[in-house]
């Protein structure tokens, strides 16, 4: 029987029937698009979705129609990619069965059961589901065929109609309350927004932020030869209370011993990487979201990844030692060192999922750059889940000082383990062993006023760790969304910084309409969708009460349509701002040119024609410097997650 196999790429696809094949397979094109081919089977890579869906072409005339109108019209689904669509009908005429192997998730089911409607009626339809792209995975999931899953496919396409209609109507109603139109609509979205509203209240508390003074009370100590610092175990808020404490301790040289102890604890490994905990682990590493993702996806693709999509912490039963043997081609001595103190039994986290496996090493390849990188941090990882607990000495003593009690505390790494193939940062402190009755020599005693810190900024990692606990988003859209914010120029830097527009339409919707701007929303919504995979809701039920909140959004949002624009407007003013011209003391203002190229230009245009080229690529922003040498102001650009400053007349 003729088997055609349907992949989600064409990447994916040359892979698995090279595989399948055990490397026969050839290649042919048709209608530019490549398939292989071997024996009686055909395997066709697609480009993700090949149906796109929009609203009929009557509702794209943002001036004429209603943005509330859009929450009630119907979206309808077109061919994307006609090519592959064609080509898909065309291989199916003679086959007596089709095989989907698109990604085995949400997303992937849908993209495979949209070609479904190019086969010819009556064709056997199977499903293939593997979490990583290796000969032993994929002949195992050919040979285990099951069935398409309709309930997960139907929830992902509720989550286009939700997000679609949610996305357009708002963006719409926002972007023509504020007059920005063309490409320089404002975004908003039904995950987007409250994201967005996240990073706007830590900006908030960062700038509503009042230091409070307090005081700290360290004694430098020695004992045999030793020096360490005891501490006084509180901060202390009243300045007069902290004068009295010092003041007795320094009246003192010395102090005893009141408590000691000292064990060895163990450290366990780090869990297995989920999405969430691999981003937060690559941001370190200066890598975005974005950018993580599409390699570790690369890497999927070509065997050396499993599936890197995945909620699961707990390894099901894997060929552990095979791979180890793999990663002794690149890692030699780290895996030499796991086989000498490999456990028991890997570590586990707390989430379990059955759908992947955490993500792990599956292959090995000589790799540069990001994916260089990026497949060395998987590796450790996983070489450290199988290592045994690192050794810890801890040391916690008392000492008594005048009748005032410090604190001391040691660290020492006693055997590293797992710490050797997965570094971590330990600070390690001596403190020398002790029994009660001792004299401990105070050396010296300082007093160290300090001030209480605002919260830090959000980095991508930690964002991402928040949005899943806010259950906003999944794990395999979140790193989208924050892409979306960086691309709208709504935030901008490694550490998150909103922008004025972010601000402007943050508290203009929360003005309008709070719900938008609420996880709880959203999060009720992505719990609902779970439900038609489960099969406890239909598809037409969620959509329904999405729009019904949207409705009730509407209500209030048109009440207050022109208080929104004028916010909006306000704000972009200034987030539009370049400084004064140095030429004739007016505003300098962000432009485009007729062909869309970003620039700096005087406002007093034509009267002063003075104006300074932009870089067209990241996020450009003036902070209130001008350059020392010529007068013109100096601008930030953030790309690719790095910032620069530049002198706007380029003087060095």
């Amino acid at each position: 029987m003729k088997t055609l196999i349907i992949c989600e790429k064409n990447i994916s696809a040359r892979r698995i029937a090279q595989i399948l094949s055990e490397g026969k397979a050839k290649q042919s094109r048709l209608y530019g698009i490549p398939y292989y081919f071997f024996n009686n089977h055909i395997v066709i890579g697609l480009k993700g979705h090949i149906m796109k869906l929009d609203f009929p072409k009557e509702y794209k005339k943002w001036h004429e129609i209603e943005p509330r109108e859009l929450v009630d019209v119907e979206p309808i689904k077109k061919i994307a990619e006609g090519s592959i669509a064609r080509a898909i009908k065309t291989l199916s005429k003679d086959v007596g069965r089709v095989i989907i192997a698109t990604d085995y998730d949400r997303e992937g089911e849908l993209i495979g059961t949209e070609v479904l409607h190019l086969l010819p009626e009556g064709i056997e339809i199977k499903r293939a589901k593997f979490s990583s792209i290796t000969p032993a995975e994929i002949k195992k999931s050919f040979e285990n065929l099951g069935e398409i899953d309709f309930n997960l496919s139907k929830s992902a396409e509720a989550r286009q109609h939700i997000d679609l209609i949610w996305g357009a109507s708002l963006t719409r109603f926002i972007s023509l309350a504020s007059h920005q139109l063309g490409k320089d609509f404002l975004s908003v979205g039904r995950v987007q927004s409250p994201t967005l509203a996240l990073i706007i209240e830590r900006e908030k508390e960062i700038q509503n932020f009042v230091p409070k003074p307090f005081w700290k009370i360290v004694a430098v100590c020695e004992k045999d030869g030793i020096q360490f610092e005891a501490k006084y175990p509180e901060n202390i808020w009243d300045e007069d209370l902290a004068n009295e404490i010092y003041e007795k301790i320094k009246e003192t040289k010395k102090g005893k011993v009141k408590f000691f102890e000292k064990e060895i604890k163990q450290n366990a490994p780090p869990p297995p990487f989920d999405t969430t905990s691999f981003l937060k682990e690559a941001s370190k590493m200066r890598f975005s979201a974005t950018q993580a993702m599409k390699i570790a996806e690369e890497l999927y693709m070509n065997g050396l990844i499993s599936y890197p999509r995945t909620d699961n912490t707990v390894y099901p039963a894997l060929p552990f030692r095979n791979i180890l043997d793999k990663l002794k081609k690149i890692f030699p001595k780290e895996v030499e060192k796991v086989l000498g103190m490999i456990r028991r039994k890997p570590v586990a986290g707390k989430k379990f999922s059955k759908d992947h496996p955490p993500i792990h090493p599956v292959g090995v390849a000589k790799l540069e750059g990001g994916h260089a990188k990026i497949y060395e941090l998987v590796a450790r990882r996983f070489m450290a889940t199988l290592s045994k607990n690192a050794l810890v000495e801890v040391k916690n003593a008392e000492i008594e000082a005048n009748d005032v009690i410090l604190k001391a505390s040691g660290l020492v790494v006693k055997e590293k383990n797992w710490m050797e193939v997965y570094p971590v940062k330990v600070s390690e402190k001596i403190l020398p062993d002790m029994e009660v009755g001792d004299d401990i020599v105070i050396l010296k005693v300082k007093k160290i006023k300090d001030e209480t810190k605002p919260p830090k900024r959000y980095t991508q990692g930690s964002l991402i760790v928040e949005m899943e606990k806010k259950g906003l988003g999944t794990k395999s859209t979140r790193h989208e969304i924050l892409g979306k914010l960086y691309q709208r120029n709504y935030i901008k830097g490694g550490q998150i910084v909103p922008t004025p527009s972010a601000f402007a339409v943050v508290e203009a919707l929360q003005s309008g309409a709070e719900i938008i701007t609420k996880p709880e929303m959203t999060a009720h919504l992505e719990e609902e969708m779970n439900k038609i995979a489960e099969g406890k809701k239909s598809f037409s039920e969620v959509v329904e009460e999405s729009r019904e909140l949207l409705r009730k959004a509407f209500e209030i949002l048109e009440e207050k349509e022109g208080k929104i624009g004028a916010i909006i407007r306000e704000a972009l003013e200034k987030q539009n701002y370049f400084g004064i011209c140095p030429k004739c003391g007016e505003k300098l203002v962000l432009r485009k040119s007729a062909k869309g190229r970003r620039f700096v230009g005087c406002s007093n245009f034509p009267k002063c024609s003075n104006s300074y080229p932009l870089p067209q690529k990241g996020s450009v922003f003036f902070e209130g410097e001008y350059c020392k040498k010529c007068g013109a102001p100096i601008i930030s650009i953030v790309s690719k997650g790095k910032k620069w400053k530049k002198c706007l007349n380029n003087c060095k």
